[in-house]
């Protein structure tokens, strides 16, 4: 059994821009502080780990818990209002290539998302695909990365794996992968890696790069 996990946002849907903005926005309005976007700073590129260590580096301990959950409802709020006048598009190709992946029975798919359940349901839903048959985690269930690739996996029917595939578009899904031993794919050229693909328009290379 081969298991191919995807990250969501820059990976399944073309989603980064807008979501930036809406996080942004979202977090000035609850704490009043412009939050920096030198990604490099965070130690756990999440939405969850972010905020949380931004609340500690502007000394924002009290109310910890309600600032995250006001953080997160805002988001929620933004990015529901940009979806409705503005669907998120898919990677060219994604939608199919998950639907061809389900039919196999030597794949199990997974996703793994630094963003929070609810949002990045509503972005995948958006862009046409059905998330709710196949193992899910998120920075909900955990805000390291690595934490949230373990967690997607034991969600999974099957408990062996022959191969473990991760497709994503950041450094951050390369080092979390790197750390789990599992074959990184990088979708888009965010960075440099010898595996990678701009789109899944032809799925017979991406099967092959894969390796089944």
């Amino acid at each position: 059994m081969n298991l191919i996990m995807f990250d969501i946002d820059g990976t399944l849907i073309q989603s980064c821009g807008f979501d930036a903005e809406c996080y942004l926005q979202a977090v000035k309005k609850v704490t009043g502080v412009e939050l920096n976007t030198d990604w490099t700073q965070y130690t756990h590129i999440t939405d969850a780990g972010i905020l949380d260590e931004f609340l500690t580096m502007e000394g924002l301990h009290e109310n910890r818990a309600t600032l995250h959950r006001q953080v997160r409802e805002e988001f929620t709020h933004l990015v529901a209002s940009h979806l409705k006048s503005s669907p998120v598009r898919e990677v060219d190709g994604a939608v199919d290539f998950l639907d061809l992946l389900r039919t196999r029975d030597d794949v199990e798919i997974a996703l793994a998302t630094g963003g929070w359940e609810e949002t990045a349901k509503a972005k995948l839903r958006s862009a046409g695909f059905d998330p709710s048959d196949v193992a899910f985690a998120s920075c909900s269930d955990h805000v390291e990365r690595t934490r949230v690739m373990q967690t997607a996996e034991s969600r999974c029917r099957h408990s062996e794996f022959t191969t473990r595939t991760y497709f994503g578009d950041g450094p951050w899904d390369k080092e979390a992968s790197r750390k789990l031993d599992y074959q990184f794919i990088l979708v888009g050229n965010g960075l440099c890696h010898t595996k990678q693909v701009d789109h899944f328009r032809d799925a017979e290379s991406v099967l092959s790069l894969i390796g089944i």
